[in-house]
C-alpha cells in the first residue's frame, strides 16, 4: 500500500560524507592516527571510514571534481565552510579527545569550554583544515552504536 507522497520521498538521511582531499595518504593517515577503523574496502585511492552511521570518505580532490563533473573550488590558505561533529555522551570526553587530536598533528581552533546553553564545545581542523566540533550536550541521546538519537 502506497502512502501519501511517498513515492516522492527523498530518504531523511546522510549515509556518507566526503572530504576532497589534496594529500590523500598524509590526511588519511591523520584519520588512521586517531585510531579510527578503516572499512575493508578502502584503496589506495580513497579511504573509508567507519563511524556511529555515516561513513567518512577521503577521496582526492581532482578525481571527486572529475566524478562530480563540474568544477570545484580550489582550496584556499583559509579553513572551509563546512563543519563536521563529533558529539560525545560525557562532558569530560570533549578534553580528551582534544588532547588526542592535538598529539596528533590536528589544529585546534578553540579550546575546550563551557557553553552558553549548558553543554561544553570545542574546535579542531585536520591537516587540511577541515572543521570538525567536539561537543558534548547534556541532553542529547545514542543509541546502542553511538549514533546521535536527540540533540
Amino acid at each position: 500500500m502506497e502512502r501519501k507522497g511517498e513515492m516522492n520521498m527523498i530518504p531523511q538521511r546522510i549515509s556518507l560524507v566526503t572530504l576532497g582531499a589534496e594529500d590523500l595518504p598524509k590526511l588519511r593517515a591523520f584519520y588512521q592516527s586517531l585510531e579510527w577503523e578503516e572499512a575493508d574496502f578502502s584503496s589506495d585511492t580513497y579511504g573509508v571510514f567507519k563511524t556511529a552511521g555515516v561513513m567518512l570518505t577521503l577521496f582526492p580532490h581532482e578525481e571527486l571534481e572529475k566524478d562530480a563533473g563540474v568544477p570545484l573550488a580550489k582550496p584556499t590558505e583559509g579553513y572551509k565552510p563546512v563543519t563536521l561533529a563529533i558529539n560525545v555522551e560525557e562532558k569530560e570526553e570533549v578534553d580528551r579527545i582534544i588532547d588526542t587530536v592535538r598529539s596528533k598533528g590536528g589544529t585546534i581552533l578553540r579550546e575546550p569550554s563551557d557553553a552558553f546553553w549548558g553543554g561544553r564545545t570545542s574546535y579542531f581542523a585536520d591537516l587540511e583544515k577541515n572543521l570538525w566540533e567536539v561537543a558534548w550536550n547534556p541532553s542529547s541521546t545514542f543509541d546502542e552504536r553511538g549514533a546521535m538519537l536527540t540533540f
